[in-house]
């Protein structure tokens, strides 16, 4: 009987000095997603645009109109809190377009298996990336909410998709998406006549400046 009693306090000794296994959940509250999001922001996990293997998610048909080279709000809900950061990217022809994963440094987690340290941060990002390591945070609040603007390219774009992503930090690695859960939005840009087209975009011609006649003498 004291043998059982040993190690049953044993067992749980361990479980409580295991670190605590959540997945991070986000709802993209602005713009509008692309699919439908539950009340966690599921399905998310499966890159580039959020969904899963076994769950693609169910497109909303919204597409968000924006005006080229004006600030565009980005607000987000973390539902389940995990500590990270999120990186904004945007796709103007193909989704292919959008980067890969942040690179990430892992150690052994308690089953063997890689458990998440850090994701890189570019500080100066670089098309089609628009914003990184924004909302880095680590410290537990209970609905947080994240909210921001982003400038977007003076570009003409029909179907554009504007990618949202969360790095989660000291998180087991998941089959789908590995330490980073998707959101993206369906855009369409028009861009600005009175400022010059961002030409450094897919699909986009250089705007031509007008010189000035000079006047005869």
């Amino acid at each position: 009987m004291k043998h059982r009693i040993a190690a049953a306090l044993i067992a749980g000794a361990v479980a409580l000095s295991a670190p605590a296994v959540t997945s991070a959940h986000f709802i993209l509250q602005k713009p509008a997603s692309w699919i439908e999001e539950d009340r966690l922001g599921d399905p998310q996990k499966l890159g580039p645009c959020g969904g899963t293997s076994a769950n693609p998610g169910m497109p909303t048909g919204v597409v968000t109109e924006v005006p080229g080279g004006e600030l565009l709000r980005i607000k987000v809900k973390e539902t389940i809190y995990h500590p990270g950061h999120f990186r904004v990217a945007l796709a103007v022809l193909d989704r292919s377009e959008l980067p890969a994963d942040p690179e990430d440094v892992t150690k052994d987690g308690p089953n063997g298996k890689p458990w998440s340290v850090s994701g890189k941060v570019d500080p100066n990002p670089k098309p089609p990336v628009l914003m990184d390591g924004v909302f880095d945070h680590h410290k537990r609040l209970p609905g947080q909410e994240f909210d921001t603007y982003v400038k977007i390219p003076n570009i003409n774009c029909d179907h554009c998709s504007l990618q949202i992503i969360q790095f989660m930090e000291e998180h087991p690695i998941n089959p789908d998406g590995r330490f980073t859960y998707h959101h993206c939005a369906d855009l369409k840009i028009t861009a600005n006549p009175r400022l010059p087209i961002d030409a450094g975009w897919p699909g986009q011609a250089k705007s031509k400046v007008r010189k000035k006649a000079k006047a005869k003498t």
